[in-house]
């Protein structure tokens, strides 16, 4: 795994945000081996950056789970692979996982958003202590305008706190973005990646200059997610967008249907893992929206394999 400290350079490219497998016992505890799957699929597809939050619902683990979660990512992952365990969101949460954390060899942590009571300074300072007492930097998720203020992400990468952002704020048209065009203002670029996969990767990167993109979906199809993000690398929009439409079937169900549970179930359909039951918060799906998440997830897997 790698264990240096986070570079600029490092974030150019595919982030995978994969689902975690967990074993159909009375526990749901998680299964290190069928993880060692998803794991091995990703890598050998060619994906070396692996973020664990919303997919793998990080903001439901047990602090035991969490801390099984280091030990089995960081033994699991090859050398050169770069994981990312998230952290919080409650202050409180991200406090008891100091102590997990402070002494592991990962580089950096992904600090999830907040949406109990807060505000962006109150937000700003319990980062910034988190990231004291652990001694790791962060990650900054945006998933919102009204989570942390330009002024406070700012102050964050200033003060050494914060590495890296993954934006992930929902547009109808994400091609019209203040509130992204004064991050970059205010940010180093080359660390504020896409967050929301596929779907507005082409624009992130093609018109905000944003070195790479999170991918759900292409978790399932890395070699895919990877095609594409050479053609945005080298400029070829239409190239670019003609691999997105591949990603799109399992997409439409993900925002149909919630992308955590149409992707965890995906790689069980699709043959790839047995990623188990969800933990309670979240339901596994079943009938016609499971037969529905096979034929997707399987038609992307044979685009994989078909290098189509």
């Amino acid at each position: 795994m790698k264990t240096q400290a986070v570079r600029a350079e490092d974030f150019e490219g595919v982030f995978a945000v994969p689902p975690l497998a967990r074993r159909r016992d009375p526990a749901r505890s998680l299964d290190a081996q069928e993880n060692g799957k998803i794991i091995r699929h990703i890598e050998a597809g060619g994906i070396s950056r692996f973020m664990y939050g919303g997919n793998a619902v990080f903001y439901h683990l047990t602090l035991k789970e969490f801390e099984t979660a280091l030990q089995f990512t960081a033994e699991l992952a090859g050398p050169e692979t770069w994981v990312i365990p998230s952290v919080g969101p409650s202050f409180g949460r991200a406090m008891e996982q100091v102590a997990m954390l402070r002494d592991t060899p990962f580089p950096a942590a992904m600090f999830l958003p907040v949406s109990d009571p807060r505000d962006n300074e109150g937000v700003y300072r319990g980062i910034s202590e988190f990231v004291r007492l652990s001694g790791k930097p962060v990650i900054v998720y945006l998933k919102a305008e009204n989570n942390l203020g330009v002024e406070q992400v700012g102050r964050l990468f200033r003060d050494g706190s914060a590495v890296g952002l993954k934006y992930a704020v929902v547009r109808k048209n994400p091609a019209e973005d203040p509130f992204l065009e004064a991050i970059l203002d205010a940010v180093d670029r080359r660390r504020v990646i896409s967050g929301i996969g596929e779907r507005p990767a082409p624009v992130h990167l093609l018109k905000f200059g944003l070195p790479g993109y999170t991918t759900g979906s292409g978790c399932l199809a890395p070699r895919t997610t990877g095609r594409m993000f050479e053609r945005l690398r080298h400029r070829d929009e239409a190239g670019a967008l003609a691999v997105r439409e591949k990603f799109l079937p399992l997409e439409d169900l993900r925002d149909s249907w919630g992308a955590i549970p149409v992707l965890h179930e995906a790689f069980r359909l699709a043959g790839v893992a047995d990623t188990g039951p969800l933990p309670p918060m979240l339901s596994n799906l079943a009938g016609e929206r499971a037969e529905k998440v096979q034929v997707a997830a399987r038609a992307l897997l044979g685009h994989e394999r078909q290098g189509i």
